[in-house]
């Protein structure tokens, strides 16, 4: 078939798919529609539950006659050299397109989260880390390396970003989240997706949509957010995504909203994501997430009627491996239970990415083309440049911080001296390599004790860890205390030991029935600060904690966000003063474990008042975030204005750095809308700006804010820009405010289209 149109890469990806279409079988085009997962455990010992029940044997040799749609981690399933991985996937890709009638090779695609999820690649900050760092040009830069990282070996597509809203920071996933605020999750998520994508590499928006509203943070749980919240709050990250990233791919949530499965909502992945935003990708399932139609979510009765409901949809692809749009498909298909038309339109889907991709060009060649090195030097120097910038200073009352270089520290805690302490659950020592204790953890990731050690080498140090991260034995509390009366400063280094589905206390399936800190860490910091000795808490978690209980017993209290594989140095140079902290808070930090399981996007009844006991308000709120230096700001806005419903108003503020040392400044504009015709969050996220700036060093920064950022959902299910009062509050963080402008928007109510201004420029001289 030289010769044949499909073949031509002169011709258009819509001729060239049309004429191989016509001229597939039945089961060569639902081959497109599945991937296979080469040696995923079908024994009960998988990564996630259920997947025994979903991964069988097969014949490999026979399944790939018929061709095949995807390759389901071939890196990250077990430990492998890279290198050698490379060659590997590389002779399955032959194998493939030497099989069938076509040769067609299949799409590869891996988790890359924080960094690509491989033994022996670069552990990068979890995207909570991302969202604290409000910059969204660093994340698009490192996302761009771990693209050509995947390219380099062979891999198509990657399964990342996560754009889910955190709504509940008891849910186990939140380190996997970029933060609580639609705004701030929407612009950081397309910069990664640009990076991705510039790189070759399909990206995937996961996960579409409402997985984060599950019921009580549990995983998994269905979703009973109101029309309002999942217009305004939950899809505007992944309309970021697609417009201003140019995402390739989408994958259905596992989460029903209203009794309707995400993986059989043809509203969703069909009228809204194609026909409203114009997606022209393709839509693969979560893992799994075509069989629980069946097993969990009881709308299908066989694997058949799943696969069925799947397709109408709008699922294109089914992952991890072949289940339901196999055998079952095609003799549904046959037997007239299914329509051929869907078969087909999916597998044009499928086929068109191909063909973008080079997959369907005489010229393809599986072979990696130059060295692999998935931990180069650049890749470390990127990712400590983001773990700097991802560390958020508390507070620090009365200055202890940055600590003297000979002091005498006791460092105390189960995170203090644990490598695993720097990295999320998706990571590959956390999520694969725990499994394999005996291998090397492929990436050098000093400890923060270690990195201490080497930051202050004039400092007297100890160590003791005090107590396990969630084992209930406090015998080591005496000890800890005691090594700390004898220091200058007692350095409490507590947090989460990320994991799967119960098996750590951050990650995937590891929800929490409240925001107390983890086993009982809570107990040792009592007994730490009840002493005289002045504590400053180190935090290596996935979700915020509530901090109240010892607010005014702490000497200072930093947080870090899975800070990934140069977390260590990051977290001590804040420690020492060589890394002026400039991280923002992405996520609330409450006051007490139960009082707010919310975020910070509230009406006036979700905020604290007289009709209820329980203050939600937070300890330290959305963007809140201290430094070594100090800035004042200067009011150059009109406090008063007027605009219409479609022109634009400029907000400026003045900032000079009136330290004596350079530092980063985040300034963060924020909407409240005084009266609407629904309730409104009392004010959210609009626009934000990194300032850095040398002593004395003086710059106005300008938003230029656009009416469509006013718009919301109205009672009748409309977006709209209500004409009225405004209010635009330049601020430090959601509620520490510097300049408000009181703005008027005069004429009549409209309606934004689907071009609609997404983001607020800004602009600083």
């Amino acid at each position: 078939m030289t010769n044949a149109p499909w073949r031509d890469p002169a011709l258009p990806a819509e001729a060239r798919v049309d004429d191989l279409l016509a001229r597939m079988t039945l089961e060569e085009k639902t081959a497109q529609l599945y991937g296979v997962w080469v040696g995923a455990a079908t024994d009960g010992d998988g990564v996630a539950p259920h997947q025994d029940e979903m991964t069988s044997d097969f014949d490999w040799d026979e399944l790939i006659t018929h061709g095949l749609g995807q390759l389901t981690r071939s890196f990250g399933t077990a430990p492998v050299d890279p290198a050698l991985g490379a060659q590997a996937l590389a002779r399955a890709q032959r194998r493939i397109s030497g099989a069938g009638r076509f040769g067609i090779p299949a799409v590869a695609h891996e988790e890359c989260l924080a960094g690509f999820t491989a033994w022996g690649a670069t552990a990068y900050p979890v995207p909570l880390a991302w969202g604290a760092s409000f910059d969204a040009a660093l994340v698009e830069e490192m996302a761009h390396r771990i693209g050509r990282d995947l390219a380099s070996v062979g891999v198509h597509q990657g399964l990342a970003p996560v754009l889910d809203v955190v709504r509940d920071p008891r849910w186990g996933r939140v380190e996997e989240t970029i933060g609580e605020d639609p705004y701030l999750v929407g612009t950081i998520g397309a910069a990664y997706v640009r990076g991705l994508e510039s790189a070759g590499i399909v990206a995937t928006l996961k996960h579409f949509a409402g997985y984060a509203s599950s019921a009580g943070a549990r995983n998994l749980a269905p979703v009973r957010a109101g029309v309002r919240e999942f217009a305004d709050i939950t899809l505007p990250p992944f309309e970021f995504a697609l417009r201003e990233g140019g995402a390739r791919s989408v994958m259905a949530a596992y989460t029903d909203t209203d009794g309707v499965p995400a993986t059989a909502d043809p509203y969703l992945l069909t009228e809204l994501l194609r026909e409203q935003w114009g997606f022209t990708g393709t839509v693969v399932s979560d893992y799994f997430g075509i069989g629980f139609l069946k097993t969990l979510h009881r709308v299908a009765g066989t694997e058949a009627q799943a696969a069925h409901a799947a397709l109408t949809a709008g699922v294109d692809v089914e992952l991890p491996t072949v289940h339901c749009n196999g055998d079952p498909l095609a003799e549904a298909v046959r037997a007239g239970d299914v329509p051929e038309s869907l078969v087909d339109r999916a597998a044009a889907r499928v086929l068109r990415q191909k063909c973008e991709l080079g997959l369907l060009d005489e010229t393809w060649s599986p072979e990696p083309t130059g060295p692999v090195d998935l931990d180069s030097t650049a890749n470390r120097v990127l990712a400590r440049r983001l773990a700097e910038e991802s560390v958020v200073l508390l507070s620090n009352p009365a200055g202890l911080l940055p600590l003297a270089p000979d002091t005498r520290i006791s460092v105390v805690g189960p995170r203090a001296a644990d490598a695993l302490a720097m990295l999320g659950c998706y990571s590959f020592p956390s999520h694969v390599g725990v499994n394999h204790p005996a291998l090397p953890m492929g990436v050098e990731i000093p400890t923060l004790l270690e990195s201490l050690r080497t930051e202050l080498p004039d400092a007297k140090i100890t160590f003791t860890e005090g107590c396990d991260t969630t084992d209930p034995d406090t015998s080591g509390f005496e000890e800890a205390v005691a090594r700390s009366t004898e220091a200058d400063v007692c350095v409490a280094v507590l947090g989460d030991r990320a994991g799967l589905f119960g098996r750590g206390t951050s990650g995937e399936g590891c929800d929490v029935a409240d925001l107390q800190l983890p086993g009982v860490q809570a107990q040792l910091l009592d007994a730490l600060t009840a002493a005289d000795t002045p504590v400053v808490l180190i935090l290596l978690t996935g979700r915020p904690y509530a901090l109240g209980r010892w607010h005014d017993r702490l000497a200072a209290t930093v947080q870090a966000f899975f800070p990934g594989e140069e977390g260590g140095p990051a977290v001590a140079g804040v420690l020492s003063g060589r890394v002026n902290p400039s991280g923002r808070l992405p996520v609330s930090v409450p006051q007490t474990p139960g009082g707010q399981p919310w975020t910070y996007l509230q009406p006036p009844l979700g905020l604290a008042g007289e009709v209820s006991n329980l203050d939600p308000t937070p300890l330290h709120p959305f963007g809140h975030g201290l430094g070594y230096t100090d800035f004042t700001w200067e009011d150059t806005a009109d406090a008063h204005a007027r605009t219409t419903t479609d022109e634009g108003h400029d907000v400026s503020v003045t900032v000079r750095n009136t330290g004596a040392r350079e530092g980063t400044e985040v300034v963060q504009l924020y909407l409240h809308d005084p009266v609407a015709s629904v309730t409104r969050p009392d004010v959210r996220l609009i626009g934000y700006h990194r300032l850095t700036l040398s002593p004395g060093e003086t710059r106005q920064v300008t938003f230029h804010f656009h009416p469509d950022l006013s718009a919301f959902t109205n009672g009748k299910g409309r977006r709209v820009v209500e004409p009225g009062a405004l209010e635009l509050r330049v601020s430090r963080s959601s509620t520490d405010v510097v300049h408000t402008t009181h703005l008027t928007l005069t004429g009549p109510e409209r309606q934004p289209g689907p071009s609609r201004q997404l983001t607020c420029r800004t602009t600083a001289v």
